[in-house]
Formats: C-alpha cells, structure tokens, sequence
C-alpha cells in the first residue's frame, strides 16, 4: 500500500480509502465486515462513510453504514487503527432532523452526536460537510447558474466556528468537504488562514477519466495550499468497469437496481468507455485497472476512495495500487480526453 499525508496533518492515509455506501442496500454487514477485514489486511487504513449511508439515501437506509462499521470496531477492537471520515448531510433531506441539517452549531453536533453512537466510537478523524448548505453546482450540474431566490445559508466563518468547538471537545479530529467549488474551497482556506480558524483538510470530489472537471479550477489549489482530493466515483458509478456497455444492464448493478445514475450512460459517456476499453486492451489491463491507476497517479489526489459490492472487485481496485501509470498511457488517455472531455461530470 502506498500512502500519503491528509492535508497539512500528521495522519499517513492509504491511497486507497475503503468506501461504503453500499452496506445496508446492496451489501450485508456480514459483506461489509469481509470487506473491512480483507482492506486493513492488504494495508488499507482509511475508511470513508456519512451518516445518510447507504445509498439511494432515504429514511430506511440512514444510519446503517455507520452502524455496520461500529459493529465491527466493537468486535474487532481495533478503532485505533483506522482513520475514519464520516460527513454530515446538507439541506434537502426531510427525513434528517426534520429537514432542517444545515450546518449551525446545533444541527451539526446533533449530527457527530448521531453518528458517534453509531460507530461506537468517541472520535471522529476527518468530518466533511457533505455538499454545501449554499446553492451551487455539484452531483453532475455541469454550471454555476445563480439563484435569485436562494435562501439563507450559514456563512463560512460561522460554520468553521461550529466546527472549532467540536475539535476543541475531542469529537472530531480535522475537518474536510465535499462537492465543492474552486469559489467555496478558497474561501474556507483563506478564512481559515486570516482568522485562525480550523482548516479544511481535503475535498471529497468526484474524479475519473470521463469526469476531469477537478483539474480546471481546483486542483491547483490543491496542490499549492495542501488540501487534497479525496476521489468518488473514480469508475464512474461503475460505468468504467465496461459493463454496461454494448447495451448490457447487469441484473443487479446500480443502475438497473436504482435510480439517480443515469447521467454515467449518456451517449457521450457510452463512447468514451469503448475509447476506454480499447486503450486498456492495448496495455493489457482491465478498463478497472487503466481507470483506478489513472486516479492514484495524479498528484493532487491524496486518497481514491474505491467501493465494491463483491469481493472480486474489491481485490481489483485495491491491487491498482500495484499498476505502474505510465506517460505513454497518459498520452493516449488525453488524446481520448480533448477528443471528448468530461462526457460524464
């Protein structure tokens, strides 16, 4: 396992994070603790979750991700080895909180509160706000598109003041975001930086080959101001594993179970993956294998957060880590790209 520094911290994080969200849906906790105990033993210590986990989030499914993981910490005894980032939901889910979640003082320590029982732990390493409370574009909204109307929101000193006071008290560690803009994450930083007020550590963002929007406005910043990009769907939904193409919908895929997808099989998207498929013939991988080496190659990615329903696919993307990307493939992978750029945001 390779390993790399969470933001400007002392923590070392395995390039490859252990995503969740499918336990309690499309995996069983005796599946999430295979899973858990197959990650840590090939060198994995970090996981990531949230407390609307799993996914499609609705009032059935809340909570039973961090359950299955608090399950697992009590029967292993081993919460010191693992860095764990969970996050607390924005605005919009009426089933949380009574739909009020957004990011005051009160809601979110209801929220650590709520997600420290289940995961029967007393700290959190990295709590992220799960997309921002402020309208804005993110879960595939290509443009930022003004709301005239749009309500109030917390301002950003306010909600690093929030999330000071549950530092100082121990709950939670460092603190991070996710679905971000360039305007949000810079703002965070600089009042961070004038005000002495916690920094955020990293940016949960999606990333891939057909999704390399990250690179425009925020990886940059990443870079420079040390506050990395912690990858999801870096196969595209699974999309870039190559099984839904040729018109295959595999019987118990996300797709064909769920909706809220669908914007991975767009006819764009749908060429580039054959584009895909091709390339990684000509190097003798798997699409899973160009794709997730890809991800962990780029240097303002900290971690790739892989997700997995079966054990096979767990044991590909992990062993990515293993896969040497080359500056041929590079190449080819951005003559793919400008030809089609981001068929897939």
């Amino acid at each position: 396992m390779k390993f790399k520094k969470l933001g400007n911290t002392d923590l070392d994080v395995s390039l490859i994070c252990l995503g969740t969200m499918t336990w309690g849906t499309q995996n069983t906790e005796k599946d999430a603790f295979e899973q858990m105990d197959y990650s840590v033993s090939q060198g994995v210590n970090f996981f990531d979750t949230a407390e609307i986990y799993s996914v499609p989030p609705n009032s059935d499914s809340y909570g039973k991700t961090e359950i299955m993981i608090g399950n697992w910490f009590e029967k292993r005894k081993n919460r010191d080895k693992i860095i764990l980032a969970s996050k607390v939901a924005g605005p919009g889910c009426d089933w949380i909180r009574g739909g009020g979640n957004n990011f005051d003082e009160k809601k979110i320590g209801e929220a650590i509160d709520g997600s420290l029982k289940r995961l029967k732990t007393d700290y959190i390493d990295l709590y992220q706000l799960h997309w921002p409370e402020r309208s804005t574009n993110y879960f595939g909204s290509r443009d930022y598109a003004h709301n005239n109307k749009e309500g109030e929101w917390n301002s950003f000193e306010n909600i690093l003041d929030a999330l000071g006071k549950y530092i100082k008290s121990g709950k939670i560690r460092y603190i991070g975001m996710s679905n971000e803009t360039p305007y949000g994450l810079s703002r965070y930083l600089e009042i961070s930086k004038n005000k002495g007020a916690p920094r955020m550590m990293s940016v949960q963002n999606p990333y891939s080959l057909v999704n390399r929007t990250y690179e425009i406005g925020m990886s940059e910043i990443s870079i420079r101001q040390k506050c990395g990009l912690l990858v999801y769907y870096p196969l595209a939904a699974g999309a870039l594993s190559g099984k839904y193409r040729n018109g295959e919908m595999p019987k118990n895929s996300r797709m064909a179970l769920f909706k809220g997808w669908e914007r991975h099989l767009n006819p764009l998207a749908m060429r580039a993956y054959d584009e895909y498929y091709k390339l990684a013939k000509d190097f003798n991988l798997t699409m899973v294998q160009l794709a997730q080496s890809f991800v962990n190659s780029r240097p303002f990615v900290t971690s790739n957060i892989i997700g997995a329903t079966t054990m096979k696919q767990l044991k590909e993307n992990i062993d990515s880590v293993n896969i040497d990307f080359t500056d041929e493939m590079m190449e080819r992978v951005d003559k793919i790209h400008n030809e089609n750029p981001n068929p897939s945001p």
